[in-house]
């Protein structure tokens, strides 16, 4: 009877126990802390009561029983099982399976088993490439699809980067940048041409400059319309979103990484510049040929060793009662063979292995109910040469908190950088049609300098330039520019869930970014003193700079900088707010219908503002006091011009955007997106200001399907993608006759005292300005072998542009010609690949390959525009119908005649030499097309070596199916200042020279006297065809050794972490073409203030606390 009393209790608590059901909730987790979104949460032995991750790793089932487990997997990670509770969280480690985090659009995040567009995740880690101050220059070769040529190496410089080639026509093309779900405004517009300018205004060219590397966590680039549809018409050419670090539940965390970075000096042995002994023999031809006598280079506008010498002949020395130098055969034989031994070497002269560090520190924690990271970083570069030092300060927080049990989260986001530049002087370049040249005045860039200047020249004496003394040393010190850059952002997030498929969010984000450039020109430096230089009626009648006064006819010319130098102030300020309020659905049905919406209202204002300031006349040894006169005004009357001007812009946008998706299993997806916006920068009309864009695409995961299994390990994953998309641009920044354009200006009545103010149309109102638009189809698949080991993927896209902004030629109605609107068209196709292969895969040793290809061509397919022919014959690129958008043209070369003078052809179809029109607008068939100045193939070859705590990486990038043009280097008359390029060696000087040779004769005084207009000749050479290379380049990116502490070493100094790196950066170019003679093809030697990216060394040290 007792037996049967205690079995009937037993039975009687087993039921209840078994009858009684909890509610558990928690939150999924990496091994790193972050949430894993998409993660499925469900019962063991169920298969309707699941759950699937939010966007911050939580999840909640209700009716589970008390004795029942829960079950946690998601792909690319290991399964977790433990015992129900009411507050349950799991870590999941990561597996062989497919990498699928949430891919961030900078508006959603979705499981990567959802996302059916073509997209890539790059962690910060495996893109870092230390010393490297711009992270945006990080993404060569590492994602298909995305081209970086680093036309200039200047910090601040943006790199010229397209997703999936060119997109517009006179746009730039440029990805939009998404830092935290933010759009990232640039202070000022510079289009892509611009970058490669060397102008002041590229300094400040890079949205994320002011971004340090160690405070982000990831890089997703959006590439086809599927996955950039979500920013509607500001996603056309692609949209890569940064996210930021944020802090991780657990201990408190400090982390302090600091590069130290040694750039090597260039050297001539990588150039064909010729030195002294060769540059000699050529001004020995010149001297024979009637150059550099003493007539011709005593008052010269630029002279060096002859002038010089001719100067010190004229020069008497009291202390030693002679000549400086004797004008006899041998005086003047002595002076030139000091200089034909001289060899100076002016890379050692401008540049210097300084060492540039860069230090950041950041500390980050949480629990469950918060987190927080904060950091502080400072970049220090004293200049790889002269004048060209940056001091960077970088700071940022990220503050999250859950409030009121959970329902509601707040998100505090500040970034703060700002800049100290220095660079040396420079003004802007400007195009001369007549002589069919690009020229920039008082170019001092040091690169520039070095490969053009004769290296007979002593670096300690003054020269002759622009009429005034010039020494490139004294000119660096008193021409120099400081930029100040400060750039603040603070956003805040509120996000509230009432019930757990549903989450509500409002984003406020405020943006202000201020840069001024002041452009110092002191007294003593060549171009302050060029404005004074009239030490004879020959220099007083040739200098330009001087003032020729229409009121006194009578008078020579006179300076109107009499006293002082100049310094022209310019400044930009860009004040950016953005909202978005946004809802986010995600739900599972019977634990295989996963359904998941999302919509959002937005709003963007971006105030931009500008003033210029040229302050002549200010004497900077004198206590900065203004010395001016009134014929400096006189002059700027007479000129049209001003010494001050400011400017204001303000665009306005809001956005209304929707995107919905369902997935049955993760085996079958659909997704479709909708976006409706305006933009005060269209035209007047509905239709044209307000713009719907939309997307359609969908996802087949192969290897959710029954039937996969029976293929493993063989092959281990398999999905295929497609999409159909319409995306848009808002168009050039500079095209805005959306309204009519009228300017003010003062018209020259003849005399200064007869002044009125005048209006001018610039531009008609082109009510219906519309967007630029692109249809795209995109198909892919991704798959895996071998467990994983073996991971391809593959993207084809096509992709027709439309509405594209294009300029006509009209009759003249409302008094304009020459009018821009949405009359163009482009298409373009490509394809993408991705391989990754885990080669070894052991204990101690592992070694994983990466392969990336992409090829793309794209052709204008209508395009009305007239240019000049020097535009398409520039370096820069332009566009014709038929052809590809950027491609270059050259003038056909046709040998040179017996007296070793250039022949083309020219648009009459006649040779020719000298009748050349730049400046004509007709026929452009008599050009030849060379080809596109962008790459159509793209990519990079990467191994990395792991051996115990060593790393070793060799990442290698390529690029092919480019054109440059060499450096234009040819004159009809040449200054003993400049230096020749050893091609010089097999110049013409003989008749019947002209059989064997294509480098023109160096032409004599008496050629030039006797043929009309010779300098078209060799300006026209500089742009023909025998001055063209291929751009094809395989570079040796980076080589790195990086070497982990072992945990047990480092736990008994304290330290958690402890990590050392030694890399190499640009090291080598492995291939390219032999005719640019050591001309980087990616660099274009602009002057100004670009120079090109360095070799450089960099140890890394990062230490954990």
């Amino acid at each position: 009877m007792k037996k049967s009393f205690i079995l009937l209790l037993s039975l009687f608590f087993a039921h209840a126990l078994l009858a009684q059901t909890i509610s558990v909730s928690g939150v999924v987790t990496d091994s790193a802390g972050l949430p894993v979104t998409g993660a499925v949460a469900v019962v063991q032995g169920s298969t309707t009561n699941a759950s699937v991750t939010d966007l911050d790793g939580k999840y909640s089932l209700a009716q589970v029983p008390a004795s029942a487990s829960i079950e946690v997997s998601c792909l690319g990670y290991q399964t977790e099982v433990k015992p129900a509770a009411a507050t349950l969280n799991f870590v999941l480690k990561e597996s062989t399976e497919f990498l699928t985090e949430a891919v961030v659009t900078g508006m959603t995040r979705t499981d990567k088993r959802l996302f059916t567009g073509a997209t890539d995740q790059i962690s910060a880690s495996d893109m870092n490439i230390s010393g490297i101050g711009d992270v945006s220059r990080s993404l060569e070769g590492k994602s298909a699809g995305v081209s970086v040529q680093n036309v200039s190496g200047t910090f601040g410089a943006a790199p010229k980067i397209r997703v999936r080639g060119a997109t517009s026509i006179f746009g730039d093309s440029k990805p939009l940048w998404v830092v935290d779900g933010v759009i990232m405004e640039d202070v000022v517009e510079v289009d892509a041409t611009s970058l490669s300018s060397g102008d002041a205004t590229t300094l400040i060219s890079s949205a994320i400059a002011g971004l340090n590397a160690d405070d982000i966590e990831s890089f997703q680039i959006l590439k086809d319309g599927s996955a950039t549809s979500i920013y509607g018409a500001r996603a056309m050419a692609g949209v890569i979103v940064v996210t930021t670090k944020k802090g991780t539940p657990g201990k408190v965390q400090v982390r302090y990484s600091g590069e130290y970075t040694m750039r090597l000096v260039p050297t001539y042995a990588e150039y064909n510049i010729m030195n002294s002994q060769e540059q000699m023999t050529v001004y020995k031809e010149m001297f024979n040929k009637g150059w550099l006598n003493y007539s011709d280079v005593v008052y010269a506008s630029s002279s060096g060793v002859y002038g010089k010498m001719s100067q010190l002949i004229n020069t008497y020395n009291p202390e030693t009662e002679s000549y400086m130098v004797e004008n006899t055969e041998a005086g003047r034989n002595a002076y030139l063979r000091q200089a034909e031994y001289r060899n100076t070497d002016w890379f050692k002269v401008l540049f210097r292995n300084s060492v540039q560090h860069n230090h950041s520190i950041s500390m980050s924690s949480g629990t469950e109910k918060g987190s927080y990271y904060a950091s502080l970083g400072a970049l220090v570069d004293p200049g790889w040469s002269l004048q060209s030092k940056v001091n960077r300060y970088t700071a940022m927080f990220n503050a999250s908190q859950k409030i009121l049990d959970d329902y509601v989260t707040l998100n505090v986001i500040g970034n703060a950088s700002y800049r100290q530049q220095r660079a040396p002087g420079a003004l802007s370049s400007k195009v001369d049609a007549v002589y069919g040249t690009v020229s920039r005045d008082f170019d001092i860039n040091p690169f520039s300098y070095a490969l053009n200047t004769s290296r007979t020249l002593d670096p300690d004496e003054y020269y002759t330039r622009n009429y005034a003394p010039f020494n490139i040393i004294n000119e660096l010190d008193k021409n120099y520019m400081d930029l100040d850059v400060v750039d603040t952002k603070f956003q805040g997030e509120v996000k509230i869930r009432p019930f757990k498929a549903l989450e509500i969010s409002a984003l406020g984000s405020v943006r202000y970014q201020i840069s001024s450039t002041e452009h110092n020109i002191k007294e003593g430096s060549n171009q302050a003193e060029a404005y004074r230089a009239n030490g004879s009626m020959m220099i007083t009648n040739s200098n330009p700079f001087l003032y020729d006064n229409p009121d006194l006819p009578a008078v020579d010319p006179y300076p109107i900088l009499e006293q002082g130098g100049i310094m022209i102030r310019k400044t930009y300020n860009a004040l950016s707010l953005d909202g978005r309020i946004s809802a986010n659905y995600n739900d599972v049905f019977a634990g295989k219908h996963i359904v998941s919406a999302y919509g959002a209202m937005e709003v963007n204002a971006l105030n931009r503002h500008s003033t210029s300031f040229t302050a002549w006349g200010l004497q900077y040894d004198a206590g900065e006091i203004p010395f001016y006169t009134l014929d400096l005004f006189k002059s700027q009357l007479e000129d049209n011009s001003y010494y001050y001007s400011m400017s204001n812009s303000r665009e306005r946008n809001v956005a209304f955007a929707t995107t919905a998706s369902y997935s049955y299993d993760y085996r079958y997806t659909l997704n479709g997106t909708f976006r409706y916006e305006g933009s005060n920068r269209l035209g007047r009309s509905r239709s044209a200001r307000w713009l719907p864009t939309w997307n359609v695409s969908g996802k087949w995961s192969v290897d959710q399907e029954d039937f996969f299994s029976h293929l493993r390990p063989a092959l281990s994953s398999l999905s295929f993608r497609a999409s159909y998309s319409l995306t848009a641009d808002r168009g050039p920044a500079w095209v805005n006759n959306s309204t009519v354009l009228i300017y003010s200006s003062n018209p020259w009545r003849g005399k200064t005292e007869i002044m009125e103010s005048a209006f001018h149309i610039s531009s008609v109102e082109n009510s219906e300005l519309t967007y630029e638009k692109k249809h795209e189809f995109n198909a892919g698949f991704d798959a895996g072998f071998i467990d994983d080991r073996i991971l391809f993927s593959m993207d084809a896209y096509t992709r027709n542009n439309f509405d594209l902004i294009g300029q006509v030629v009209t009759s003249g109605m409302g008094g304009v010609v020459n009018k821009y609107g949405n009359v163009a068209s482009m298409k373009s196709s490509g394809v993408e690949l991705s391989l990754t292969t885990k080669n070894f895969d052991r204990k101690d040793f592992k070694w994983t390959t990466n392969f990336i290809f992409s090829k793309m061509k794209n052709e204008v397919t209508d395009l009305k525009t007239t240019l000049r022919t020097i535009d398409y014959l520039t370096g820069s690129g332009y566009s014709m119908q038929g052809y590809p958008r950027g491609a270059m043209f050259s003038l056909q070369f046709m040998g040179l005649n017996d007296e070793g003078i250039p022949t083309f052809l020219n648009e009459k179809g006649e040779l020719t030499s000298t009748s050349i029109n730049f400046q004509g607008t007709g026929d452009s068939s008599f050009l030849k097309y060379e080809g596109t100045i962008d790459p159509t193939v793209t990519g990079s070859f990467g191994n990395i070596f792991k051996y115990k705590n060593f790393t070793l990486n060799v990442f290698m990038t390529y690029s092919f199916g480019n054109v440059v043009r060499l450096n234009p280097v040819f004159s009809n008359r040449y200054s003993d200042l400049t230096a020749t390029p050893r091609e010089f060696a097999d110049r013409f000087i003989n008749p019947g020279d002209e059989k064997y040779t294509d480098i023109p004769v160096i032409a004599s005084a008496r050629q030039n006297r006797d043929i009309n207009n010779l300098y078209v000749a060799y300006s026209a050479y500089n742009y023909s065809t025998a001055r063209v290379a291929k751009g094809d380049f395989i570079r040796l990116k980076e080589i790195s050794l990086s070497y982990d502490l072992p945990r047990k070493a480092v736990e008994k100094i304290k330290l958690s972490s402890l990590s050392f790196k030694l890399q190499a950066t640009n090291l080598a170019l492995l291939y390219s073409d032999k005719r640019l003679n050591g001309q980087d093809p990616e660099f274009f030697n602009s002057g100004g203030v670009a120079v090109p990216m360095p070799k450089q060394f960099t140890l890394t040290c990062r230490i954990g606390f």
